[in-house]
């Protein structure tokens, strides 16, 4: 293993400066990816945006809004980080959108809490139209 990756990795805010990195990232996960212009709103709107950063290397990342005592997640990335902030702001609870076909990330938002409330006709771009997300709720 090399020296540089046996850094422990480090969660901080999101700079703009991490924009090229947080976007790279973004293309090679997401069929239908943030664009740029995405992260660098959320930056401006002072949203809770993360990146998780080994080595100089950026390789997660984050975003989420927090309003009227609800914490909604945009990103799936550092999950556990963003309901730790939502629980210091006194959020008293989370949402989250996943695709209604990612079956497995359902699953694992059951295990940390989430339930399902709700679905969001047409929500994600997808290959030949648009495919409805599953709206999930944490109580914090």
């Amino acid at each position: 293993m090399s020296a540089q990756w046996q850094e422990t990795p480090q969660i901080r805010r999101m700079l703009p400066a991490d924009l090229d990195a947080v976007v790279a990232v973004e293309r090679e996960v997401f069929l239908f990816p943030w664009t740029r212009g995405n992260f660098s709103d959320s930056l401006d709107s002072d949203y809770h945006c993360r990146v998780l950063e080994q080595a100089g290397h950026i390789f997660g990342y984050g975003v989420m809004t927090i309003g009227a005592d609800e914490a909604h997640l945009l990103t799936e990335k550092l999950l556990q980080q963003f309901i730790r902030i939502a629980r210091e702001r006194h959020a008293k609870t989370m949402f989250l959108d996943v695709r209604a076909s990612n079956q497995a990330a359902a699953r694992l938002y059951e295990r940390i809490g989430f339930r399902h409330i709700a679905r969001r006709k047409d929500y994600y771009p997808a290959m030949g139209g648009r495919e409805d997300s599953l709206i999930m709720e944490l109580t914090l």
